[in-house]
This record gives C-alpha cells, sequence and structure tokens, in this order.
C-alpha cells in the first residue's frame, strides 16, 4: 500500500476514535447531569452515570428504560397544581340543603333559600349560623 494511502487511513482512524471518544464522553455527561435533574439520591446518580460509563450505549439505552419519568421540576410543579386544585376544591361552598353552589358572601342560597349566613345586628357584617360573637365587632 503507498505511503499517502496509508496516513489518510491512519488520520481517518484517528478522527473516528476522537469522534466516538467525544460521543461516548457526551453520552456519560448528558446522563449524569439527566438523572442529576430526576432524582437528589446520590447513589442512583451514580449508578446511572457508571451504567454509560461502562457500557455506552446498550447503558444508555437501559438508563433511559429505567430512569424515572419525570423530572424533579415536574414533579414540584404537577404537586403544585393538585395542591391548586384541591385548595380550589376545597373553597368552594354548596349548600347544605340542596347542594348548590354559593359563594362566600351569600346569606341565603338562592336555589332553596335556606339561611346560610346572618347579618349582625351591630356591624351589619355576615356571620356564620353557629357564631356565638361577631369577630368583627365582637358584639354577642
Amino acid at each position: 500500500m503507498p505511503k499517502g494511502i496509508e496516513t489518510i487511513i491512519q488520520i481517518a482512524i484517528a478522527l473516528l476514535g476522537a469522534y466516538v471518544t467525544a460521543f461516548w464522553f457526551s453520552l456519560v455527561v448528558w446522563t449524569f447531569r439527566d438523572i442529576q435533574k430526576r432524582s437528589k439520591d446520590v447513589i442512583v446518580q451514580i449508578l446511572a452515570t457508571f451504567l454509560v460509563l461502562l457500557f455506552n450505549l446498550p447503558g444508555l439505552l437501559l438508563y433511559t428504560v429505567l430512569r424515572p419519568p419525570e423530572t424533579l421540576a415536574e414533579a414540584y410543579a404537577r404537586s403544585l397544581e393538585e395542591e391548586s386544585l384541591i385548595q380550589d376544591i376545597e373553597d368552594r361552598q354548596a349548600c347544605p340543603n340542596c347542594k348548590y353552589k354559593i359563594e362566600p358572601d351569600f346569606a341565603v342560597c338562592p336555589s332553596c333559600g335556606t339561611q346560610l349566613r346572618q347579618v349582625c345586628p351591630s356591624c351589619n357584617h355576615l356571620l356564620n349560623l353557629g357564631w356565638r360573637v361577631c369577630p368583627y365587632c365582637g358584639k354577642q
């Protein structure tokens, strides 16, 4: 084989080796960053990174199958959304008689006429029926 072709083949092999090494290193770094976003457990982070470090593409495939389905930020956002929905459900009030949706400032149910609150004779604020003392003016 001529000397020029042999040199070109050596350069091509060196470039291919450099590319494969850079690709392998990039997979390891991506895996480490990804698992940090998905788990706070340091042991899980190390194991996932070593899985890709040792087994390269098959390790990455195995990691993508086993990794947590959502990031910590996504899990936090989902929990905030769930808590907000629960708060909305708890804040919604309904008539104890007919279950019609009522507003917090209703004195009677607009659907069935059930008395929901009473008016304080002193300050005219709406009071819950079970209250013995007005929290606004202190009168009984």
